[in-house]
């Protein structure tokens, strides 16, 4: 399931954490890439314990545990800290799947991946190029989302992000561990998920949604791994 999720951050905040980045210290994107990945990879990123990407990744995980499309789409059991990259200059990142497993560096913690997230900080009229294609089920997904915005799509997928032609591109971009491991689980629990919510907005229905909400959460029992 590829999903897009507005406003995650309103312009203003998105607009705060782009001015702050935009004075941070840079460094090789390829520091925290894998064997693979750091040959297709070519942008710039912050240290992951740099203060400032601490300091916005918390408030970005606050941010998104509050989020009720990404509480159902994601079920997560763990969210790897929020990192920050910078593409210009023909940046670019070839194409790629993520590492399977990632270590928190400050905690020593291991994460599996099962989704990926790229939050958008720049809009997409501030540069050119550097959309995020994500290859699905439904061939290659272009994604270039307003700043605040942004997409969760599964850790197995091959993407790639074109070049930065012109600008710069400021995303943040982290991992999830979800409760669910399995993505056709992840879509058939979501999908349930909006139609009980459908279903309780109408009054006339409470004894479906109370009899599939059931089956939700027995679904959930019966495939959760925590």
């Amino acid at each position: 399931m590829l999903l897009h999720i507005d406003a995650v951050l309103s312009e203003e905040e998105a607009a705060r954490c782009r001015a702050a980045l935009e004075q941070a210290d840079w460094v090789d994107g390829r520091a925290t890439a894998g064997y693979q990945s750091a040959r297709a990879k070519h942008n710039l990123q912050l240290a992951e314990d740099h203060p400032l990407a601490l300091e916005l990744g918390e408030h970005i995980v606050s941010v998104l545990e509050k989020n009720a499309l990404f509480m159902g789409a994601a079920l997560p059991l763990r969210v790897f800290p929020p990192l920050f990259n910078r593409y210009d200059g023909g940046h670019s990142f070839g194409t790629h799947v993520d590492n399977a497993v990632r270590q928190v560096r400050s905690t020593g913690h291991r994460i599996r991946t099962d989704l990926s997230a790229t939050l958008f900080l720049t809009n997409p009229e501030d540069y050119e190029g550097g959309e995020l294609v994500i290859e699905d089920s439904h061939g290659a997904q272009s994604v270039k989302l307003p700043a605040g915005h942004m997409v969760l799509y599964p850790s197995t997928s091959l993407h790639h992000v074109r070049p930065v032609t012109h600008g710069a591109r400021i995303s943040s971009f982290f991992w999830i561990q979800s409760m669910i491991r399995g993505d056709a689980q992840r879509t058939l629990l979501f999908d349930l998920d909006m139609a009980i919510q459908r279903l309780a907005a109408d009054s006339r229905n409470d004894l479906s949604a109370v009899q599939l909400t059931g089956i939700y959460h027995n679904l959930i029992r019966m495939w959760a791994e925590i």
